[in-house]
């Protein structure tokens, strides 16, 4: 069987997809991986190609902040998106996969799949195209609507209206004569720990666990020796441009160091930026880290939500302190506070040493909870699950 895997967005949407190759192409299927370019995930031994469009630059640039989009759309993101459904159809055509299984940003998946005349699978990395009643559409509002919850997931339609002429030329370019199919399937590479199933999702989505695996990052030899000392508390915010960024580290090191902690900092792309006034022996400031040789040993992980930060953390049982910035980061903080699996979250613009030393001062009361979803987490296969999935849609 050939599979065509699409991604679109920052590391956090690449690595899962990359994973998931790498199993597939283990099991002796064919598979191409499209995906951004720049993404800094290993993709050696993978068969892969280039959508154009870099979203690390992107974020750089650009920032994260839904202003930033808005003033932006016109010269950054209408034509980034352009390239993103024009090239995944360029990838469809030149690959002819049986199977394409595809991120909800790849808006002209659908249109690929009747062209070609084949099945294709949305990767549903957060909860917010399929609807349910038990909760709302991540990326939308973190109050429960109850029988309103299903109306928040007609946000995700909108994408299709904004970009409905770069639609049309990839209708065209790919042949696609009638209406567009439904998925055969959705994946979820979400944990049923942090997650709860709803009861009212059709039996073709499938919450798989996260899709993790490959050879860890190598660890710095300063970094190695700082968390082999013990009691620190991690802090990143990965790509999470927003606001300003010396004054937010300046609060959250003071607010670690006020809990007796040591601090481990990295700066991803500029979500945080350390000033000399706060810099001592007790903080370590590094770009990056490799989350399953850190996080285990950390006492708390301070970061901004993202699923993937999120997953990492729990399955090493260690608490998260979340300070959410933007889309589903928000509803992730109040899932993990809401199954007792973390403090609440602390607004981004809320932010201070205050604040996050008394969230870090009750994080020993959510370690119980985070430790029995580890465990749970340790006996899931998310890959192998999906897997098992698209080899019953390509038959």
């Amino acid at each position: 069987m050939r599979m065509l895997l699409v991604t679109a967005g920052s590391r956090g949407d690449v690595e899962p997809f990359a994973v998931l190759a790498r199993r597939i192409q283990g099991a002796g299927h064919a598979v191409r991986l499209a995906l951004p370019d720049n993404s800094g995930v290993d993709v050696t031994g993978l068969d892969v190609t280039a959508l154009g469009v870099d979203y690390s630059t992107l974020i750089q640039q650009q920032g994260v902040s839904f202003a930033a989009v808005l003033r932006s759309y016109r010269t950054v993101v209408r034509p980034a998106m352009h390239e993103v459904l024009i090239g995944s159809v360029r990838a469809a055509l030149d690959y002819a996969p049986d199977v394409l299984v595809a991120h909800p940003k790849i808006l002209s998946a659908p249109l690929i799949a009747d062209g070609l005349g084949i099945p294709f699978v949305w990767v549903e990395m957060v909860p917010a195209v399929t609807p349910t009643a038990e909760f709302p559409a991540a990326g939308t509002v973190t109050r429960n609507l109850g029988p309103f919850n299903r109306l928040t997931y007609g946000a995700a339609a909108g994408g299709a209206a904004m970009f409905r002429q770069d639609l049309k030329e990839a209708a065209r370019l790919v042949g696609a004569q009638g209406a567009a199919p439904r998925a055969s399937a959705t994946l979820m590479p979400i944990s049923p720990a942090i997650l709860q199933r709803p009861a009212d999702w059709p039996p073709t989505v499938h919450l798989t666990g996260p899709w993790r695996g490959g050879a860890p990052e190598p660890v710095p030899r300063e970094v190695s020796d700082f968390i082999a000392e013990g009691d620190f508390v991690y802090a990143g915010f990965g790509s999470m441009v927003a606001g300003d960024p010396v004054a937010r580290a300046r609060e959250v090191i003071r607010g670690i160091r006020a809990t007796g902690a040591r601090a481990l900092v990295a700066t991803g792309l500029g979500g945080l930026s350390v000033p000399s006034d706060v810099t001592g022996t007790d903080a370590l400031v590094t770009r990056s880290v490799a989350h399953d040789v850190v996080l285990p040993r950390a006492a708390a992980a301070v970061h901004h939500g993202g699923i993937g930060t999120v997953q990492a953390a729990t399955a090493a049982g260690t608490v998260s302190v979340v300070v959410p910035f933007i889309a589903d980061q928000p509803f992730w903080g109040s899932r993990l506070n809401a199954r007792g699996l973390g403090p609440a979250p602390i607004r981004r613009r809320a932010l201070t040493s205050a604040r996050l030393a008394a969230a870090l001062s009750r994080v020993d009361q959510y370690r119980p909870a985070v430790r029995d979803a580890a465990r749970s987490m340790a006996a899931e296969d998310g890959p192998a699950a999906a897997l098992a999935v698209l080899e019953t849609v390509g038959r």
